[in-house]
């Protein structure tokens, strides 16, 4: 029997300067402030990163001229501890209605106006043959870590 090896969960963990309420609603209904312009996959400029607030909703990102690119959907939606958001874009970042990987985002209060977020990317395994080369780009400065240290930083600022 040959074994498979599962490629490990990326966790990534950031503390901001807000409550955990704050932090979720930064998280959730501001993402299109903090998330990196130049991660998108329009044609057009990114307007704004949208999840949709329910178990079931849609996340996406909408461009300056009104069109959409679908990233995923929201699987669980617990204000103000977690998030879990189904990541459907394939090793070549286009979206895929049947490829799901799951990130969910917890937020942990550390006090009144502080709280620890703490992000995990898993599932990878579903990238099959590319899995590897999925959770290395994933896992780049440029991606969840940049990403959510960018997050923290403007958070901290704003929420």
């Amino acid at each position: 029997m040959i074994a498979t090896i599962t490629p490990a969960p990326i966790r990534k963990t950031v503390q901001v300067t807000a409550s955990a309420d704050r932090a979720f609603t930064f998280f959730t209904a501001r993402m299109g402030r903090w998330w990196p312009h130049a991660h998108t996959l329009l044609g057009a400029p990114q307007e704004d990163v949208v999840i949709e607030p329910r178990s079931g909703g849609r996340w996406y990102e909408r461009g300056v001229d009104g069109s959409e690119y679908d990233w995923g959907r929201v699987l669980a939606w617990e204000p103000p501890d977690r998030i879990v958001l189904a990541w459907q874009l394939d090793a070549d970042w286009r979206y895929h209605p049947d490829l799901i990987t799951e990130v969910e985002v917890r937020f942990v209060a550390l006090g009144a106006e502080a709280t620890r977020v703490e992000l995990e990317h898993r599932r990878l395994e579903n990238y099959g043959a590319r899995a590897a080369e999925a959770r290395e780009r994933l896992d780049s400065p440029e991606a969840w870590t940049g990403t959510l240290d960018r997050y923290a930083e403007i958070a901290s600022r704003e929420a």
